[in-house]
């Protein structure tokens, strides 16, 4: 999940770990702004990147854009965590840029306010910024979401860069996996993969639960679990696995063991370089063949 809870998860795995007080792990939740070094993309493109502003029906929103300096490729949209659009996911999109994809990362926020959305060291012991990031969360629709996607796949799909032969894919990290899962849904048609890592609210028991726009998906998808988010909902894979199956999609989905939610991003304080590349590896496995 990708709420109150998770977030006192990751808090109390730095004080059983690395013997910090509660405070001092407030202040380096996004670790101090030391992004890890990722390995190097074994035979990179040269690629090319901008910050762009993209109109949609409720406003102009801010992202970033980078893409192979020649030829098209296929569109992946990323939607980030609830950090928001940041250096981390810039890093990683560009990473992916250079394995051959024209990448558009978003500031899923850009209603409110423009990135940075989230403080430059956030610190959840304080009750402001807790308060500020749920609710910049809790403001997200699946109205919104749909608005949202059509507008940032008919932006991509107008870039030289892009090839409309091929289908597009799309990652979540967190509270992102769920928007992943939603622009399946409105664009099934053009989604050709998705990727959700540690997704948040995935199945829950509202009507309006992500797991219920299986069906109506075509696209490929990835789900790599949280191994701490499985021992709070054990159940969720299991839905998802006979959702897909029902729907005859391939899906797969996986437990990564040793792992907190947030493992993925490279300035989480809980990443582990090791269950994320293996994730990632999937994820481009997935895509080579999906987008193809």
């Amino acid at each position: 999940m990708c709420d109150q809870d998770s977030l006192d998860d990751m808090i109390e795995y730095q004080l059983r770990t690395a013997g910090m007080s509660r405070r001092r792990f407030g202040a380096l939740t996004l670790g101090a702004g030391l992004i890890s070094l990722l390995p190097p993309v074994a035979g990179a493109v040269t690629v090319e990147e901008s910050e762009v502003d993209i109109k949609t029906p409720d406003g102009t929103a801010d992202a970033y854009f980078v893409h192979p300096a020649t030829g098209t490729a296929p569109a992946v949209l990323v939607w980030p965590d609830i950090f928001g659009l940041r250096p981390a996911f810039r890093q990683m999109g560009r990473r992916l840029a250079e394995s051959g994809y024209s990448v558009l990362v978003v500031n899923p926020f850009y209603r409110a306010k423009r990135a940075p959305t989230a403080p430059e060291h956030p610190d959840f012991n304080d009750p402001a910024t807790g308060s500020m990031l749920m609710g910049l969360m809790g403001a997200l629709t699946p109205e919104s979401t749909a608005t949202d996607a059509r507008a940032f796949v008919g932006w991509l799909d107008a870039q030289p860069s892009v090839s409309r032969k091929r289908k597009i894919g799309t990652t979540g990290y967190c509270m992102g996996g769920a928007l992943t899962v939603r622009t399946a849904a409105t664009l099934p048609e053009r989604i050709g993969a998705g990727a959700s890592f540690h997704g948040g609210g995935l199945v829950t028991d509202k009507p309006d639960s992500p797991h219920l726009l299986i069906p109506k998906i075509k696209a490929h998808y990835l789900f790599a679990i949280a191994q701490n988010d499985d021992e709070r909902q054990p159940e969720a894979k299991t839905v998802l696995h006979e959702a897909f199956a029902s729907s005859h999609v391939p899906a797969e989905i996986e437990v990564y063991a040793g792992t907190m939610h947030g493992w993925c991003p490279p300035d989480s304080r809980v990443y582990n370089d090791v269950q994320a590349e293996k994730a990632w590896s999937r994820m481009l496995e997935l895509f080579k063949s999906a987008l193809a």
